[in-house]
């Protein structure tokens, strides 16, 4: 058939005329796409398509997954089609100023209008934040005007409970929630309700969400104590999260259960690996070993490298209270001082965890690299081990440095093993990089904890060459099984990592060039990777990394065939964390019925449903982990007020820029209205304020040193003020520009500034709290 272009953008009418013909015949999306003539490639983009019109009603997945239309065979499309209308339905972002913006839920209208709809604080209604909403489009004045429209109907509340603290006034009880989610407390009753004591940190159930003209009414639900008391700082965000705290006694039971059913015994149905050395690599406090790593040489010169993952899937029964449980809770939440796991500790911790000399179950996947790390073949197996040792990633580092003082303390089959995946690791990373997969290396900051769950300190993380071991071959890993399960033509979920948005990659090829660094398309990978490559040591070496990092998109899970961009990887999936990721769970049970000859389920619909709710928990996990640092850090800080430390701009806005500090991982606002010594203006393009003097500009990733100006901790912000535009003392850009003090300080033209006012696992005495979630041992192949 000869292939046909059809804009995206008439896409939705082809299929929907395709599949509403009268002859039409139920097929899958890959077929409709040859039908109307379309290449290969597009076949993901109709499987997209599909879906959306699924979810709207004017289309519907039949037996097998066949696209046909909803109702009886037959029945006209028309009475299903969304009419033209100025009503959209999105998600409602509330502003501290009482205003906010409308996210179009359609993905294609969003696209169509190409901005979020500003809502004034009158035409919000009780509207809180992350509401479903309703939202009537006004007429635009002139063009060029912002979108503006008034929610008409609260379609579904993000959340009905909220934590803050309580106090008393004239005898009531009132509670002013954390955060900027309300502008004025809530009224809870009368004083003293469920004997809450003013400065408690309460939970409130909403009784009537406040609005511009009426102020909101609660009840207090739970003390969590007072405000301050170690301990209620991490109660507090996990009830604001709506986090799982405590297994129920039934899932409590199940695990017991299946703890008195496990003996160390291996039987027929699984491949004995117990006689190949295998060890295990992980921080020094982690109690979960989700993966262990064997390598051999073989005759024609190939590796052969095994990958064995803890088999949860044992463990946790399809459809059992555990599973119910696990899928709920789709992840573990690293907190800095509590970790809230899938599973309960009795099976992650020690059932299925891979402890050194002991039998343990694994799904295990060994895969062949050709000497140049070609990967050739891979075999998936229901298996067993027993970890010959335990590392930590600190001793494989000092093993690397000098080995032969290893000799003496190791087994010579585990002193060789070491060697041998050092050496395959390093062929396996040279030959992705090289591939054009993309990475940003910038260095981690982690905040230290003492024993009261106090910030101490922080310190910055690398990733070492230990690290990058147990990196390569959990990728290595993740794409040889998805690449096996595609080749069987089934349904699964995928990490996919979109394509960036090509209006975003035009943008960030114009900021590179404001930089001083000359690129070509940035539609390339490649070029990515020499501009990231080529900031390497300079100044502009953060603003390149922040740059690149907001042109992307975020990684999610689905059964869409979309690839992971970043990897530069055709399929890609997680399968070895399945201690704290349900969607590696979802992959082992599909190994499983792989390896015992059976078929898995291949339902299309349910597991596009079930990768929205496991990106949705994880996008939450990492979102609470955020917000208990940044509480932690701002309880740590308000003690020092006036104290200076080095950072980085991470966000340019048209009210003034958000910076992190260098030394510690805290995020704070510089208000425009600071900057003093110029007239600044906002520009989009370059992501700058840019004043009207020549050299007077400041842009993401520009490192300046602040000094700590206003912390409240309840409402959670942090305010800075510039008192060094250039505390490298060098050129700031390319363009030449020179050192200047920016606030705080008089300048040439005698103007003062004014500032605004606006995971780890535990460790035994001081622990440690990532500031990413995506790095380290809960990040292992996360990618």
């Amino acid at each position: 058939m000869e292939e046909k272009h059809i804009d995206s953008a008439d896409l939705a009418d082809a299929v929907v005329a395709l599949v509403s013909r009268p002859n039409y015949q139920p097929v899958k999306p890959r077929v409709i796409a040859k039908k109307l003539g379309l290449p290969k490639e597009r076949i993901s983009e109709v499987r997209k398509v599909v879906k959306r019109l699924a979810k709207k009603g004017v289309l519907a997945y039949g037996a097998k997954h066949l696209v046909t239309l909803p109702g009886p065979v037959g029945s006209s499309p028309k009475a299903v089609l969304p009419k033209p209308s100025n009503v959209l339905t999105g998600t409602f972002r509330k502003a501290a100023a009482g205003f906010g913006f409308v996210r179009p839920k359609d993905p294609d209208v969003a696209k169509k209008i190409g901005e979020d709809i500003h809502v004034s604080e009158t035409k919000t209604l009780d509207a809180s934040n992350g509401d479903l909403v309703a939202v009537r489009l006004k007429k635009s004045g002139r063009a060029g005007d912002r979108i503006r429209g008034e929610i008409v109907e609260i379609l579904e509340r993000d959340k009905n409970q909220f934590v803050g603290v309580y106090f008393e006034r004239s005898g009531m009880g009132f509670v002013q929630v954390d955060g900027k989610v309300f502008a004025r407390p809530t009224f809870v009753g009368d004083a003293g309700a469920k004997n809450a004591r003013s400065g408690d940190k309460v939970v409130i159930e909403m009784v009537h969400f406040p609005s511009h003209t009426r102020d909101g009414e609660a009840v207090i639900v739970e003390v969590l104590g007072a405000r301050g008391t170690p301990g209620v700082d991490t109660m507090s965000i996990i009830r604001e999260f709506n986090l799982p705290d405590e297994f129920s006694e039934d899932v409590l039971e199940s695990a017991r259960a299946q703890a008195e059913r496990f003996e160390e015994s291996i039987g027929e149905d699984r491949h004995d690996f117990t006689r190949e050395t295998v060890v295990t690599i992980d921080p020094f406090d982690a109690r979960d070993f989700d993966d262990a790593i064997s390598l051999t040489k073989l005759e024609n010169g190939h590796w052969r490298l095994g990958v064995h993952i803890a088999d949860v899937s044992h463990f946790v029964p399809l459809g059992s209270p555990l599973d119910r449980e696990a899928r709920d809770r789709a992840t573990s939440v690293y907190l800095p001082d509590r970790v809230i796991p899938m599973i309960p500790e009795v099976i992650s911790n020690n059932l299925a965890s891979l402890q050194p000399h002991r039998v343990r179950y694994t799904k295990t996947a060994l895969i062949e690299f050709t000497p140049a790390g070609a990967p050739v073949a891979t075999e998936v197996y229901c298996g067993a081990i027993k970890s010959a040792h335990r590392f930590n990633y600190e001793e494989i580092d000092e093993y690397l440095a000098n080995p032969e003082p290893w000799r003496a303390k190791l087994a010579p089959k585990v002193f060789d093993l070491v060697g041998r995946m050092h050496e395959l690791a390093m062929i396996l990373r040279r030959r992705r990089l090289d591939a054009g997969s993309i990475e940003l290396t910038l260095p981690e900051v982690k905040i230290d904890l003492d024993d009261d769950g106090k910030v101490s300190g922080a310190h910055l993380t690398k990733n070492t060459e230990s690290h990058q071991i147990i990196e390569e071959f959990m990728l290595a890993a993740n794409e040889a099984v998805a690449t096996l399960l595609s080749d069987k033509e089934l349904y699964f979920l995928r990490r996919v990592h979109s394509n960036p948005d090509p209006l975003k990659l035009k943008n960030l090829a114009q900021f590179m060039r404001e930089l001083g660094i000359e690129c070509e398309s940035l539609e390339s990978r490649f070029e990515i990777k020499r501009i990231v490559e080529q900031a390497v040591g300079r100044p502009e070496e953060h603003a390149v990394h922040y740059a690149v990092l907001r042109s992307m998109k975020k990684a999610v899970y689905s059964p869409e065939e979309e690839g992971h961009y970043a990897l530069n990887s055709r399929n890609y999936c997680h399968f070895t964390s399945p201690i704290r990721r349900y969607p590696d769970l979802t992959i082992h049970r599909m190994v499983e019925a792989i390896v015992r000859g059976k078929t898995p389920p291949n339902d299309f619909e349910q597991l596009a449903l079930l990768g929205e709710h496991c990106s949705e928990r994880e996008q939450r996990a990492a979102a609470a982990e955020r917000e208990l640092i940044k509480v932690k850090l701002l309880t740590y800080l308000s003690s020092r007020v006036g104290q200076q430390m080095d950072a980085v701009i991470t966000g340019v806005e048209r009210f003034g820029l958000f910076a992190t500090g260098r030394e510690l991982p805290a995020d704070g606002l510089i208000h425009i209205s600071s900057l003093q010594d110029d007239n600044y203006q906002f520009d989009s393009d370059t992501h700058s304020l840019v004043g009207r003097r020549a050299g007077n500009s400041f842009r993401l990733g520009d490192l300046i040193r602040v000094e700590i100006a206003h912390v409240d901790t309840d409402r959670r912000s942090l305010d800075f003020r510039i008192v060094d535009a250039n505390p490298a003392g060098a050129a700031r850009r390319a363009n030449g520009k020179s050192p200047r003090k920016a606030t705080g300080e008089r300048t040439a033209k005698g103007q003062r500034n004014k500032s605004s006012g606006s995971a780890n696992k535990p460790k035994r005495s001081t622990k440690s709290a990532k500031t990413s979630p995506t790095k380290g041992k809960k990040g292992r192949g996360h990618k």
